[in-house]
C-alpha cells in the first residue's frame, strides 16, 4: 500500500513537472547583436590571476636551445616581465617547472630540468622577486609538451 502510494507521488509530480512546461516557462535566451561576441565569463580566483600574468608578460615558457641552460635575451626579456607582475602580486605563489628533452637518460634529464629551473628562478630573484615565492622542480622528460627544452612558470595560488 505504502509503495502503490510513493509511486503514485511520484507520478503525480512529474505530471506537474510535465503540465509547467507546456504552459511556457519562460526561458532565457541571450540576444547578441550583429559584429559582436558575448562577454567571456568572468574568471574569479587563480584563473583570474593566471589570465592577467599570461595578457601582461607575453607567457609563461623560456625556451632553450639543445642541451643548455643558459638564458638568452629573448627569455630574459619574457623573465623581467614576470618578474615585474610578480612584485606587483606577493600574495601568488609560483612553482618554476624545468623540462628536457624526451630523447635524454631519465637521470640527464632531470638534472638538466633541475638547472634550467633553478637558472630562471635565480634570474626572478635577481630582478627582485622574493624568494619565498618560488620554488624550482625537475619535471625531467616525465610530462612532455611540444618542445621540451623549456622552463615553465606556473601560478600556484
Amino acid at each position: 500500500m505504502m509503495r502503490a502510494l510513493t509511486i503514485a507521488g511520484a507520478l503525480a509530480a512529474l505530471a506537474a513537472t510535465q503540465a509547467t512546461a507546456q504552459l511556457g516557462a519562460p526561458r532565457v535566451v541571450q540576444r547578441v547583436l550583429p559584429g559582436r561576441q558575448p562577454p567571456p565569463p568572468a574568471l574569479t580566483g587563480i584563473d583570474a590571476l593566471r589570465a592577467d600574468f599570461l595578457a601582461r608578460t607575453g607567457g609563461n615558457i623560456v625556451y632553450f636551445s639543445g642541451d643548455s641552460y643558459g638564458l638568452v635575451p629573448g627569455a630574459k626579456t619574457n623573465l623581467a616581465a614576470q618578474a615585474q607582475w610578480l612584485r606587483q602580486h606577493p600574495e601568488v605563489v609560483v612553482r618554476v617547472e624545468g623540462h628536457a628533452s624526451t630523447l635524454d637518460t631519465r637521470d640527464h634529464a632531470l638534472a638538466l630540468g633541475a638547472r634550467r629551473a633553478h637558472e630562471v628562478r635565480d634570474f626572478l630573484v635577481l630582478m627582485g622577486v622574493p624568494a619565498a615565492q618560488l620554488t624550482a622542480v625537475s619535471m625531467g622528460k616525465e610530462r612532455p609538451l611540444g618542445a621540451n627544452s623549456r622552463v615553465e612558470t606556473v601560478l600556484v595560488r
